[in-house]
């Protein structure tokens, strides 16, 4: 899955190379930090939130065969 997100966020972005993320694993549930460059959060947001709200929908079908939860955090 950390895959997965980061090649979407970077094809996302002006700066690719300053895209990093960060997996945290609990025992149902794995967070998913995602950490751009400040002047690419818009980009990876989007208009009222439609792209970060299209990533985390992406991720949940994906995550559906794993029977785990991933939550997707954008950090500054």
């Amino acid at each position: 899955m950390k895959d997965l997100i980061t090649a979407i966020v970077k094809a996302l972005v002006d700066q690719p190379d300053e895209v990093s993320v960060n997996e945290i694993e609990g025992s149902h549930t794995i967070v998913l930090e995602v950490k751009v460059e400040k002047s690419d959060m818009g980009k990876v947001i989007g208009k009222r939130g439609r792209n970060v709200q299209a990533i985390r929908t992406i991720l949940g079908a994906a995550a559906g065969k794993t029977r785990k939860r991933y939550v997707l955090e954008l950090v500054e």
